[in-house]
């Protein structure tokens, strides 16, 4: 089998790092990496925020949910969709910005996260550490103005980037009966095939937790499907510039 299937299979997110630097030659062999990927229209919308400031970084790790390996980690970078960059030759070329079409929204966070997937499978390739933080949108507008983000520039999420402290276990995935299905979207089996995989996932969270109460995949997500999530980020999005036309 193939190395490179063989890292990609073997992720795990880590929130413990010890205290080694990044040497700066290999940062930079990431951040071509990651520039590397895939792009829409060669969009090329992506811009990286390296936050280095000690309070500004304990700033954004409160307004994430207090997550203490934002500051912890060796480097901590927001990914931002980016169509000001672009935008801005718009002008230059006498021609009308039509930037907050639902399509190009799309696209430059697509880019966003296919970049920051290349630079990750780089980093772990070379014995990196990685946690992606989503909970920087809890304060999209607040990590915006920290970090001086301008209209048509949003965060997408944040990467904690370091050496590991730790070997967590693998988290399962669904069967992949489950998630590739052949000509046409159908449910065939699909209840048995997860029934299975929730009693996997109890015991993952028993063994994680230390014996504790283990909770389904299905419980999991139904929980988060019928809960309110982030309702502030529709009109964050459009205040930036992003109104879905």
């Amino acid at each position: 089998m193939s190395s490179v299937i063989d890292l990609l299979k073997s992720h795990r997110s880590i929130r413990k790092f010890t205290g080694k630097a990044i040497e700066p030659e290999l940062m930079e062999e990431l951040f071509n990496a990651g520039q590397s990927a895939a792009t829409s229209s060669f969009l090329q919308g992506s811009t990286i925020i390296r936050v280095t400031n000690s309070e500004v970084r304990e700033k954004i790790a409160e307004l994430a949910g207090n997550q203490p390996y934002i500051i912890k980690a060796a480097e901590f970078m927001i990914f931002c969709a980016d169509l000001k960059r672009a935008g801005n030759y718009c002008v230059d070329f006498d021609k009308p910005f039509e930037g907050d079409y639902t399509e190009h929204f799309i696209i430059a966070t697509v880019d966003v996260a296919l970049m920051a997937q290349s630079l990750v499978t780089a980093a772990e390739s070379v014995g990196l550490g990685i946690c992606y933080i989503g909970g920087i949108r809890n304060n999209p507008g607040t990590v915006s103005d920290l970090l001086d983000l301008p209209k048509g520039v949003y965060p997408v999420f944040g990467l904690c980037l370091g050496y590991p402290d730790q070997d967590p276990e693998i988290k399962p995935r669904l069967p992949l009966s489950v998630i590739v299905k052949k000509e046409a979207y159908n449910e065939d089996g699909d209840k048995e095939a997860i029934e299975e995989y929730d009693e996997r996932i109890r015991e993952y969270y028993r063994t994680r937790t230390g014996g504790g109460h283990g909770i389904s995949w299905s419980e999991q997500v139904a929980t988060l499907l019928s809960e309110k999530s982030r309702p502030h980020m529709k009109s964050f999005l459009a205040d930036k510039g992003f109104k879905f036309r």
